[in-house]
């Protein structure tokens, strides 16, 4: 008994604090878009130049995947994240002193490659230590990752109600990196340690099904990253608050947050998750056509099913890629390439719907757009059978 203590003890708190860690993973961005009208009156900003403040961390969160592992690799697990989240930190705080455009991009891009650091290392992390609960695990750090999101886009325009500075709005997470600093450092004996020695080597670009699993996610991903972007813009338009528009987007990511603990429990109960994918894909089909054809009616509604849709999505998208593997650093190279392919077709989506917003005046397009690309991700999933999963990856 004492033995089962001492060894689940310390995975739960190492649990505890990659969710601590996830908390800092989304708030850089999602406290742009309820603040994006208060920054345009003091910095001049098109709606296709500010969705770089989304495309370019999402665009650098791509490319870092790619180097990810080896720098976890060269620096150890636990050194990694501390490097990670002080560049969060640092990126974060820096937005006190903004004056410019180029300066409010940079702290954008360094809060990306600080974030892909973490999220390349999380899935190999999850998969080695935590190895009999794979999808309950990834489902609770995903979730903590729209946790930090939701907190970003509700609390972001109340700290700039009550200071009176959209910089305090963006910089106060800030904090968050600190406290997550203190709990990681705090439980460095309690590290595992992953064999890097592991046939973890090989590249994943010239086989397909790495690439429809790349596809499959940036493709959701697109999903997630415009809806943060623009969500609140899209609201304030229709002529919500600042505030309420907010209050809006935090909704829709609690429900990421409410989907994202769920879903992976129940898809846990089998390895075919093609019926739980399709159920998502539809939940988000019908938020996009609510969004376009009536937006101040049932408000609370289209986003309640897109965050149901899009927050199961995101971790089952990566639950599905985990699958195909069993060694942990092979499916966490798998994972990287996965969503460094993945953020890069991702971090498109803002700029494509703010491009059609500046030419069409409407973002009802973009929506449009989108729930075109869930209908073709229908069609993906069906290759999705668990059964053939050894013939296409080894």
């Amino acid at each position: 008994m004492e033995n089962t203590r001492a060894t689940t003890r310390p995975a739960l708190w190492l649990m505890f604090s990659i969710a601590l860690v996830a908390l800092n993973l989304r708030p850089s961005m999602a406290a742009v878009g309820p603040l994006l009208s208060a920054i345009r009156e003091d910095i001049p900003l098109s709606f296709s130049l500010a969705s770089l403040l989304t495309l370019l961390p999402v665009m650098a969160m791509g490319l870092a995947m790619f180097f990810g592992l080896r720098v976890s690799e060269r620096l150890g697990e636990q050194r990694t994240v501390v490097l990670s989240l002080l560049i969060i930190g640092m990126a974060t705080v820096s937005r006190l002193f903004l004056d410019s455009v180029a300066e409010l991009i940079l702290s954008a891009i360094l809060a990306g490659i600080g974030i892909a650091l973490i999220q390349a290392l999380m899935p190999v992390l999850i998969k080695s230590r935590f190895s009999d609960h794979v999808a309950l695990c990834m489902g609770l750090y995903v979730t903590s990752i729209m946790g930090g999101a939701a907190m970003g886009a509700s609390f972001a325009p109340l700290v700039m109600e009550s200071t009176g500075s959209w910089r305090m709005g963006l910089a106060i997470w800030a904090v968050l990196a600190v406290l997550a600093l203190l709990f990681w450092r705090s439980q460095s004996t309690g590290m595992p340690t992953l064999d890097s020695r592991a046939p973890g080597k090989g590249s994943f670009f010239a086989n397909s099904r790495a690439w429809l699993l790349a596809i499959f996610f940036g493709l959701g991903t697109a999903s997630y990253t415009c809806v943060l972007a623009w969500l609140a813009p899209y609201y304030v338009e229709k002529g919500w608050s600042e505030q309420h528009a907010g209050l809006l987007l935090g909704f829709l990511t609690a429900m990421e947050v409410l989907s994202g603990l769920l879903t992976p429990f129940i898809a846990n109960r089998s390895r075919d998750r093609r019926v739980v994918l399709m159920v998502l894909l539809a939940l988000i089909i019908a938020g996009f056509c609510g969004l376009i054809l009536s937006p101040q009616h049932l408000s609370l509604m289209w986003p309640c099913l897109l965050g149901l849709g899009i927050g199961g999505l995101f971790p089952m998208s990566l639950i599905v890629s985990l699958d195909h593997l069993d060694n942990p650093l092979r499916a966490g190279g798998l994972t990287a390439f996965v969503q460094g392919i993945g953020y890069l077709i991702a971090s498109l989506s803002p700029l494509l719907a703010g491009i059609i917003r500046d030419r069409l005046g409407s973002f009802e397009w973009a929506w449009w757009s989108l729930t075109a690309v869930m209908a073709l991700m229908m069609l993906m999933v069906l290759r999705f059978n668990p059964r053939h999963f050894s013939r296409h990856i080894h």
